[in-house]
């Protein structure tokens, strides 16, 4: 499951990075989750009311906080495929389950 997911991710962002001539090196894969997890945290404090909604309506402020999220997991794949991470086996790791069952 896990590694199906990532090949989607990558491919989607291998497909916008060379749409736009950005060079995926190691350090663009950490800055963009700070940068993602940045745009939930704006997200989460607009839906959550600790922010300004400028009117948004609460739908739109909850898609947001929904397409943020799957920003950051998409993210997070891609960060940990890039540094020879298997994922499955830390989370088997520290959560105690097969998340590829």
């Amino acid at each position: 499951m896990l590694s199906d997911l990532r090949d989607k991710f990558e491919k989607a962002s291998a497909a916008y990075a060379a749409e736009h001539a950005i060079v995926r090196d190691p350090d663009w894969y950490i800055l963009k989750l700070h940068e993602e997890l940045g745009e939930l945290t704006q997200a989460w404090n607009k839906a959550s009311g600790r922010g300004r909604k400028r009117g948004t309506p609460i739908e739109d402020l909850r898609r947001s906080l929904a397409d943020e999220t799957a920003d950051l997991l998409g993210h997070v794949l891609l960060f940990a495929h890039n540094n020879d991470i298997d994922l499955a086996a830390a989370i088997e790791r520290k959560w105690k389950f097969s998340p590829d069952l």
